[in-house]
Protein backbone atom coordinates (compact mmCIF):
# COMPACT_ATOMS: atom_id res chain seq x y z
CA UNK A 1 0.00 0.00 0.00
CA UNK A 2 2.90 2.68 1.05
CA UNK A 3 4.79 1.80 -2.08
CA UNK A 4 1.53 2.36 -4.34
CA UNK A 5 1.36 5.41 -2.74
CA UNK A 6 5.08 6.00 -3.24
CA UNK A 7 4.05 5.90 -7.45
CA UNK A 8 1.52 7.85 -7.03
CA UNK A 9 3.62 10.89 -5.44
CA UNK A 10 5.88 10.17 -8.67
CA UNK A 11 3.83 10.46 -11.04
CA UNK A 12 2.23 13.37 -9.44
CA UNK A 13 4.83 15.36 -9.16
CA UNK A 14 5.98 13.86 -13.24
CA UNK A 15 2.64 15.24 -14.15
CA UNK A 16 3.35 18.80 -12.73
CA UNK A 17 6.96 19.43 -14.32
CA UNK A 18 8.07 22.87 -13.16
CA UNK A 19 7.61 23.33 -9.37
CA UNK A 20 8.70 25.33 -6.56
CA UNK A 21 8.64 23.57 -3.06
CA UNK A 22 8.14 25.57 -0.23
CA UNK A 23 10.94 23.89 2.24
CA UNK A 24 10.67 23.73 6.09
CA UNK A 25 13.35 21.18 6.34
CA UNK A 26 10.75 19.06 8.11
CA UNK A 27 10.24 15.41 7.82
CA UNK A 28 7.75 15.92 5.05
CA UNK A 29 9.36 18.84 2.96
CA UNK A 30 12.45 16.60 3.00
CA UNK A 31 11.13 13.24 1.72
CA UNK A 32 8.69 15.57 -1.02
CA UNK A 33 12.13 17.15 -2.02
CA UNK A 34 14.05 13.79 -1.83
CA UNK A 35 11.60 12.64 -4.59
CA UNK A 36 11.61 15.49 -6.68
CA UNK A 37 15.26 15.33 -6.95
CA UNK A 38 14.21 11.65 -7.99
CA UNK A 39 11.56 12.21 -10.36
CA UNK A 40 11.35 15.68 -11.77
CA UNK A 41 15.12 16.87 -11.10
CA UNK A 42 15.42 19.43 -13.69
CA UNK A 43 12.37 21.35 -12.87
CA UNK A 44 12.17 21.88 -9.12
CA UNK A 45 13.72 24.36 -7.07
CA UNK A 46 13.85 24.45 -3.22
CA UNK A 47 12.60 27.84 -1.46
CA UNK A 48 12.94 28.08 2.31
CA UNK A 49 11.46 31.56 3.72
CA UNK A 50 13.61 32.23 6.75
CA UNK A 51 11.86 34.62 9.17
CA UNK A 52 12.69 36.01 13.01
CA UNK A 53 10.91 32.97 14.45
CA UNK A 54 12.08 30.20 12.41
CA UNK A 55 15.20 29.06 14.61
CA UNK A 56 18.64 28.80 12.98
CA UNK A 57 19.21 25.58 13.28
CA UNK A 58 16.54 24.65 11.12
CA UNK A 59 17.74 27.02 8.40
CA UNK A 60 20.89 25.33 8.32
CA UNK A 61 19.79 21.58 8.46
CA UNK A 62 17.54 22.51 5.42
CA UNK A 63 20.15 24.45 3.38
CA UNK A 64 22.65 21.17 4.13
CA UNK A 65 19.75 18.90 3.10
CA UNK A 66 19.01 20.32 -0.31
CA UNK A 67 23.04 20.37 -0.98
CA UNK A 68 23.11 16.85 -0.52
CA UNK A 69 20.70 16.00 -3.29
CA UNK A 70 22.32 18.54 -5.28
CA UNK A 71 18.90 20.72 -5.93
CA UNK A 72 18.36 24.25 -6.12
CA UNK A 73 17.61 26.20 -3.16
CA UNK A 74 16.89 29.79 -2.56
CA UNK A 75 16.83 31.43 0.69
CA UNK A 76 13.95 34.35 1.13
CA UNK A 77 13.90 36.46 4.30
CA UNK A 78 10.66 37.62 5.52
CA UNK A 79 10.60 40.17 8.42
CA UNK A 80 7.71 39.22 11.53
CA UNK A 81 4.69 40.60 9.39
CA UNK A 82 2.87 43.75 11.22
CA UNK A 83 -0.21 41.50 11.40
CA UNK A 84 1.06 38.64 13.64
CA UNK A 85 3.16 40.74 15.68
CA UNK A 86 0.67 40.06 18.70
CA UNK A 87 0.32 36.41 18.03
CA UNK A 88 -3.23 36.45 17.26
CA UNK A 89 -5.45 33.38 17.04
CA UNK A 90 -5.50 33.36 13.61
CA UNK A 91 -1.61 33.75 13.09
CA UNK A 92 -0.78 30.67 11.39
CA UNK A 93 -3.72 31.25 8.49
CA UNK A 94 -2.03 34.82 8.32
CA UNK A 95 1.67 33.46 8.35
CA UNK A 96 0.73 30.97 5.68
CA UNK A 97 -1.32 33.60 3.78
CA UNK A 98 1.47 35.87 3.76
CA UNK A 99 4.49 33.69 3.74
CA UNK A 100 3.60 31.25 0.21
CA UNK A 101 1.87 34.25 -1.33
CA UNK A 102 5.99 35.74 -1.21
CA UNK A 103 6.92 31.95 -2.46
CA UNK A 104 4.07 32.01 -5.14
CA UNK A 105 5.15 35.92 -6.15
CA UNK A 106 9.03 34.19 -6.39
CA UNK A 107 7.49 30.91 -8.89
CA UNK A 108 5.83 33.32 -11.17
CA UNK A 109 8.92 35.99 -11.57
CA UNK A 110 10.56 32.56 -12.16
CA UNK A 111 8.94 30.97 -14.80
CA UNK A 112 7.84 28.13 -12.67
CA UNK A 113 4.18 27.08 -12.70
CA UNK A 114 3.19 25.65 -9.45
CA UNK A 115 4.02 25.91 -5.60
CA UNK A 116 3.65 22.72 -3.50
CA UNK A 117 4.03 21.61 -0.06
CA UNK A 118 4.71 19.27 2.36
CA UNK A 119 1.27 18.91 3.97
CA UNK A 120 0.70 15.34 4.39
CA UNK A 121 -2.87 12.97 4.46
CA UNK A 122 -3.16 12.97 8.30
CA UNK A 123 -2.53 17.01 8.66
CA UNK A 124 -6.50 17.52 7.46
CA UNK A 125 -7.56 15.66 10.74
CA UNK A 126 -5.49 17.83 13.14
CA UNK A 127 -5.83 21.54 14.10
CA UNK A 128 -4.29 23.44 10.55
CA UNK A 129 -5.62 26.58 10.08
CA UNK A 130 -2.91 27.71 7.85
CA UNK A 131 -4.57 24.96 5.55
CA UNK A 132 -7.50 27.42 4.57
CA UNK A 133 -4.41 30.10 2.99
CA UNK A 134 -3.05 26.72 1.20
CA UNK A 135 -6.56 26.57 -0.47
CA UNK A 136 -6.82 30.30 -1.47
CA UNK A 137 -3.71 30.34 -2.93
CA UNK A 138 -3.90 27.28 -4.99
CA UNK A 139 -0.94 25.28 -3.48
CA UNK A 140 -0.70 21.83 -4.21
CA UNK A 141 -0.01 19.34 -1.75
CA UNK A 142 1.65 15.68 -3.44
CA UNK A 143 2.00 14.22 -0.26
CA UNK A 144 -1.49 14.72 1.16
CA UNK A 145 -2.81 13.90 -2.86
CA UNK A 146 -0.81 10.54 -3.12
CA UNK A 147 -2.91 9.73 0.61
CA UNK A 148 0.84 9.63 2.74
CA UNK A 149 0.66 10.03 6.24
CA UNK A 150 3.42 11.43 8.55
CA UNK A 151 4.22 7.39 9.35
CA UNK A 152 4.12 6.79 6.08
CA UNK A 153 6.74 9.11 5.31
CA UNK A 154 9.22 8.28 7.98
CA UNK A 155 9.03 4.58 7.52
CA UNK A 156 9.82 5.39 3.17
CA UNK A 157 12.89 7.81 4.66
CA UNK A 158 13.74 5.20 6.47
CA UNK A 159 13.49 2.40 3.78
CA UNK A 160 14.97 4.64 1.57
CA UNK A 161 18.32 5.07 3.88
CA UNK A 162 17.67 8.99 4.25
CA UNK A 163 19.05 9.63 7.73
CA UNK A 164 15.86 12.12 8.97
CA UNK A 165 13.73 9.74 8.96
CA UNK A 166 13.08 10.34 12.76
CA UNK A 167 13.74 13.79 12.98
CA UNK A 168 11.27 15.63 15.81
CA UNK A 169 8.37 17.49 13.85
CA UNK A 170 9.00 21.29 13.51
CA UNK A 171 6.96 23.92 14.23
CA UNK A 172 7.93 27.65 14.63
CA UNK A 173 8.75 29.41 17.31
CA UNK A 174 5.82 31.59 17.54
CA UNK A 175 3.73 28.15 18.96
CA UNK A 176 5.90 28.97 21.86
CA UNK A 177 4.44 31.70 22.98
CA UNK A 178 0.57 32.53 24.40
CA UNK A 179 -1.61 33.90 21.85
CA UNK A 180 -2.21 37.72 22.16
CA UNK A 181 0.93 38.51 23.65
CA UNK A 182 3.38 41.07 21.72
CA UNK A 183 6.43 39.26 20.38
CA UNK A 184 9.60 40.73 20.45
CA UNK A 185 13.25 39.25 18.89
CA UNK A 186 14.09 38.81 22.72
CA UNK A 187 11.47 36.33 22.99
CA UNK A 188 12.12 34.43 19.83
CA UNK A 189 15.99 34.02 20.60
CA UNK A 190 15.68 33.62 24.24
CA UNK A 191 13.34 30.07 23.37
CA UNK A 192 15.76 29.44 20.48
CA UNK A 193 19.18 29.42 22.78
CA UNK A 194 16.84 27.44 25.32
CA UNK A 195 15.83 24.17 23.16
CA UNK A 196 19.16 24.95 21.33
CA UNK A 197 20.65 23.81 24.64
CA UNK A 198 18.08 20.89 25.34
CA UNK A 199 18.90 19.80 21.99
CA UNK A 200 23.06 19.46 22.55
CA UNK A 201 22.29 18.18 26.10
CA UNK A 202 20.54 15.11 24.09
CA UNK A 203 16.71 16.07 24.25
CA UNK A 204 15.46 16.99 20.94
CA UNK A 205 12.36 17.72 19.54
CA UNK A 206 11.99 19.91 23.18
CA UNK A 207 9.39 22.64 23.03
CA UNK A 208 10.13 25.71 25.93
CA UNK A 209 7.20 27.36 25.92
CA UNK A 210 7.25 31.09 27.52
CA UNK A 211 4.69 31.88 30.38
CA UNK A 212 6.24 35.49 31.59
CA UNK A 213 9.55 34.80 32.94
CA UNK A 214 8.56 31.60 32.99
CA UNK A 215 9.96 28.38 30.53
CA UNK A 216 7.78 25.20 30.93
CA UNK A 217 9.72 22.74 29.30
CA UNK A 218 7.96 19.95 27.27
CA UNK A 219 9.81 16.59 27.11
CA UNK A 220 9.53 13.86 24.20
CA UNK A 221 8.15 10.37 25.73
CA UNK A 222 10.82 8.81 26.88
CA UNK A 223 12.75 11.61 28.06
CA UNK A 224 10.90 12.89 31.02
CA UNK A 225 12.74 10.54 33.42
CA UNK A 226 15.81 11.11 31.49
CA UNK A 227 15.37 14.97 32.54
CA UNK A 228 15.03 14.68 35.95
CA UNK A 229 17.12 12.23 37.01
CA UNK A 230 19.86 14.13 34.58
CA UNK A 231 23.40 14.91 36.61
CA UNK A 232 23.14 17.97 34.96
CA UNK A 233 19.72 19.31 35.75
CA UNK A 234 21.16 21.83 37.96
CA UNK A 235 23.41 23.05 35.55
CA UNK A 236 20.54 23.33 32.66
CA UNK A 237 18.29 25.24 34.65
CA UNK A 238 21.19 27.75 35.77
CA UNK A 239 21.78 28.05 31.62
CA UNK A 240 18.25 28.39 30.97
CA UNK A 241 18.03 31.26 34.13
CA UNK A 242 21.40 33.21 32.10
CA UNK A 243 18.99 33.79 29.21
CA UNK A 244 16.45 34.93 30.98
CA UNK A 245 13.97 32.62 32.53
CA UNK A 246 13.30 33.63 36.21
CA UNK A 247 11.35 29.83 36.53
CA UNK A 248 11.71 26.87 35.05
CA UNK A 249 9.26 24.10 34.95
CA UNK A 250 8.71 20.90 33.74
CA UNK A 251 5.38 19.85 32.09
CA UNK A 252 4.70 16.08 33.35
CA UNK A 253 2.25 15.73 30.58
CA UNK A 254 5.47 16.24 27.91
CA UNK A 255 5.40 17.28 24.45
CA UNK A 256 1.83 17.42 22.61
CA UNK A 257 0.80 19.59 19.45
CA UNK A 258 -1.24 22.31 20.00
CA UNK A 259 -0.54 22.62 24.25
CA UNK A 260 -0.94 26.58 23.53
CA UNK A 261 -3.71 26.58 21.81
Amino acid sequence: MTESKKNKLDAILKDLGSFVIAFSGGVDSSYLLHRASITARSGTIAVTVRTPYMAAREINEATAFALSLDIDHKIIDMDLPVIINHNPKERCYLCKKTLFTRISDFAVANGFRYVVDGTNAGDSRELRPGMRALRELGIRSPLAESGLTKDEIRKLLLKEGISLWNKPSLSCLLTRIPYDTEVSDGMLRMIEKAEDLLFEKGYPGTRVRLHGEVARIECLPGYLTQIVNDPDKEQIVANLKELGFRYVSLDLEGYRTGSMD
